[in-house]
């Protein structure tokens, strides 16, 4: 393991800050939930509230959060405004009774700011939530491996977390990205969030950061759009993958997943990411055409 890059990763986890996630998480939420009686604002909070997955300490704390209500509420007073169809104001969100995860999928697409501490008062917010982040920090992942592949492009078509200037190597970014996934991963699954408490999960990433670094070496170097860059790209989109659904196992099981499931989700995402990444490399070679 080079000495120079568990400096640079050492240097950015000193820029990581662990409380940033943690306030996300911790935002105070006020959701107006209105319908035309108690039976159909029921409907809603047992949506969010499900028995069967929602212990009854978190059910009372939720509960502070919500605001019930037979009257169009105005969207300004709160955080969210939860409704019965045709009784929605501008700016509140429909509640489909009959389809409920057209509801989430609209709250997150629209309020994507909240996504976090939705996930951790609300359980049917958490594994779209914790699908959000494993895919959009895979993506981050597979668009830096391909870019600094190719120095004299700028990443202008992707919007990354930090600046490619701050490291030196695939590896650092790549395992730092991953941290930061641990953090939002656990703040969404409603888990203590923070360098003691997810000693393991760090641990694990930072170890298998350098199995990717192995492999993706032996495809590509510094060369323009080399026959390698795509899988390179790809292998840095499946071992992000893989390493969130793993985290998502642990929170959600308690126990990770175990090297078949390792094998096979990694397959897919491999193809997954092969996907996007041609996507991009088309996009550049365009670029570069023109």
């Amino acid at each position: 393991m080079p000495l120079r890059v568990l400096k640079e990763i050492r240097s950015a986890v000193a820029n990581l800050n662990p409380e940033e996630v943690r306030s996300a998480a911790e935002r105070p939420l006020r959701i107006a939930l209105v319908g035309s009686n108690d039976r159909s604002i029921d409907a809603m909070e047992e949506f969010l509230l499900p028995a069967d997955h929602v212990s009854f300490q978190k059910r009372a704390d939720a509960n502070a959060i919500l605001y019930r209500s037979t009257r169009a509420e105005s969207p300004e007073q709160f955080d969210l405004v939860l409704c019965e169809e045709e009784r929605c104001p501008k700016g509140g969100f429909t509640f489909y009774a009959n389809d409920p995860s057209k509801t989430l999928h609209e709250i997150l697409e629209q309020r994507p700011e909240l996504g976090i501490a939705l996930s951790r008062n609300f359980y049917p917010f958490r594994q779209p939530v914790v699908n959000h982040v494993i895919h959009s920090v895979a993506r981050d992942n597979a668009l830096f491996a391909v870019i600094t592949a190719l120095p004299d492009i700028i990443p202008s078509i992707v919007d990354l977390p930090w600046s490619i200037g701050e490291f030196a190597s695939d590896t650092a970014f790549l395992t730092i990205n991953q941290i930061r996934m641990a953090f939002l991963i656990a703040a969404a699954s409603d888990k203590p969030v923070g360098y003691s408490v997810q000693k393991g999960e760090i641990a694990s990433i930072v170890t298998g950061a350098f199995g990717w670094r192995a492999l993706a070496r032996e495809l590509v170097g510094k060369v323009p759009f080399g026959v390698g860059l795509i899988p390179k790209g790809a292998i840095a989109f499946a071992g992000t993958y893989v390493a969130g659904l793993g985290l998502d196992h642990f929170h959600r099981l308690g126990y990770g997943l175990s090297r078949q499931e390792r094998q096979d989700s990694y397959q897919a995402a491999y193809d997954r990411g092969k996907g996007i990444v041609e996507l991009v490399v088309k996009s550049l070679r365009g670029r570069s055409a023109a």
